[in-house]
């Protein structure tokens, strides 16, 4: 029993197939790049063709691209049969694509909300719901969502981004409860402030980044690599008894 819980083959994703939205840029590109490296067959998938292309010259491995724009639902069958090509049925799902407009509730817009809901919340249910069938299947699969510290947090201008994490979360729970007997863990990464294209506003104020790391028990923001050993447990079998949760890392932002 010793040796078993000591295996690294645990925490391993190689072989496996995985399919990450957002790869072309952010916490979607550092996630597709960490499973590569780790020797799974990497699908990325993303709107913008020269960003995939970059990060599949930065992943080296097993990758392939597809160009499509999530937000647009009625595309997502076609999108999980170019998903399947390269390599086969994808096991493991990483839903990092996202857009905040960070837009003050009084003068949101219907295509703001839409957008982002359709994004950050329908897009990864109907896309896992697409590839469920073959996870079933086999009886092993891993979807991971990217919650938000705004899952649980009020944010100034956030609202319609903060109303699509808070959705995640318990999109999350849901997942679980539908697909776990299947043997397929739905978990959720939530992220503290780590420095990406939609943070950006928030690294370029540094009494802002800095009051931001303050407020961790840490005492510092996210860099990338922080969020490569909780993909790595999720996306493998070394958690095979945890399903529903939403895991932040955060450096201990909400733990104050």
């Amino acid at each position: 029993m010793a040796a078993e819980l000591g295996s690294g083959d645990r925490f391993s994703v190689a072989g496996r197939v995985a399919c990450v939205t957002g790869a072309s840029s952010g916490l979607g590109r550092a996630m597709a790049g960490f499973l590569a490296a780790a020797g799974a067959k990497v699908v990325g998938i993303a709107r913008r063709a020269d960003g995939l292309a970059d990060w599949q010259a930065e992943a080296g491995g097993e990758t392939a691209a597809v160009t499509a724009d999530l937000s647009d639902l009625s595309g997502i069958g076609e999108i999980a049969a170019q998903i399947a090509a390269p390599f086969g049925p994808p096991q493991i799902l990483v839903s990092a694509a996202g857009i905040n407009p960070r837009t003050h509730a009084d003068v949101v817009t219907l295509e703001d909300w839409s957008l982002t809901q359709n994004l950050n919340l329908a897009a990864p249910f109907f896309l896992a719901q697409a590839l469920i069938p073959r996870m079933r299947q086999t009886g092993w699969g891993r979807i991971v969502n990217i919650a938000s510290l705004q899952s649980e947090r009020a944010f100034a201008n956030g609202i319609a981004y903060g109303a699509s994490k808070a959705g995640v979360a318990q999109l999350t729970r849901a997942m679980a409860e539908a697909w776990s007997r299947d043997g397929i863990t739905c978990n959720a990464i939530a992220p503290g402030f780590f420095p990406t294209e939609l943070t950006a506003p928030v690294f370029a104020d540094p009494e802002l980044a800095a009051r931001n790391a303050s407020q961790t028990c840490i005492g510092r923001n996210g860099v990338m690599e922080d969020l490569a050993g909780p993909l790595m447990f999720l996306a493998s079998p070394a958690s095979d008894y945890v399903t529903g949760q939403v895991l932040y890392v955060d450096g201990g932002f909400t733990a104050k």
